[in-house]
């Protein structure tokens, strides 16, 4: 059984009550309680917890972590990034959601600003499925429509994805790269784009599904991580002094 951490940084939910009507068990418990379903091992960590929840007890027993972040993210502590980072590398898959484009763990590992454009207008997104053959796409239909969301719009400061997975059209007239995938290491990510907290997005079931697939899309590979450094020859060599 696959073993999933969610984390949240818990902070809209306490301060806006628009939010807790809409998560009344915050982002995480929303998220959590639809991967339980699908029968996932699941638990939720969130940002003021020690070590933010991600303790290495809970880091070592997680196969992927879904990352939710928004008003906090630099109060995440470095160490902690550092420790899902190489979680990341030996095998630990990475779901980024949303605003978290611009938390600290996935900023490391992008490399890249993660910066776009953004206007929160309550418009119509379409989440145009451009990838139809690709494991996080089954079961959906050809476009996921979410009838208010915040815009992000292009240019979105990301390196190429390894695989582009849906393209959002947004009411506004702007277009955006929705989801995209990454490997690090021995790690999968990737990235989903809709979830403003105060929208209803996490209840919309094709929602749900595309979080649930990416679940299973990014669960480890069973492999040892590659040995690096200094390497003792596996033939003898002859011709060198």
């Amino acid at each position: 059984m696959l073993k999933v951490t969610v984390w949240n940084e818990n902070r809209h939910e306490q301060k806006n009550p628009v939010v807790r009507d809409i998560y009344p068990q915050g982002i995480h418990g929303t998220i959590a309680d639809f991967l339980k379903t699908e029968g996932f091992d699941t638990r939720t960590a969130t940002l003021d917890e020690p070590e933010h929840g991600l303790t290495d007890d809970v880091l070592n027993n997680t196969d992927v972590l879904v990352w939710w972040g928004h008003l906090a993210h630099s109060e995440v502590k470095d160490e902690i990034v550092q420790k899902v980072k190489e979680r990341v590398l030996d095998g630990m898959g990475l779901i980024v959601l949303h605003s978290g484009h611009f938390s600290k763990i996935f900023k490391t590992l992008m490399g890249t600003s993660c910066d776009l454009k953004w206007r929160e207008a309550g418009e119509k997104e379409r989440i145009w499925v451009v990838s139809p053959s690709h494991p996080i796409t089954e079961g959906l239909p050809e476009y996921i429509e979410i009838e208010n969301e915040e815009m992000y719009g292009e240019h979105f400061d990301i390196p190429q994805p390894d695989e582009l997975i849906f393209m959002s059209w947004f009411e506004g007239g702007e277009v955006f790269r929705s989801g995209c995938t990454y490997k690090r290491g021995n790690g999968k990510v990737f990235y989903f784009r809709p979830g403003h907290e105060t929208y209803p997005t996490y209840h919309h079931k094709q929602v749900q599904r595309v979080i649930i697939n990416a679940v299973k899309w990014a669960k480890p590979v069973k492999r040892e991580r590659p040995v690096y450094g200094n390497a003792k020859p596996l033939e003898e060599i002859k011709g060198g002094k």
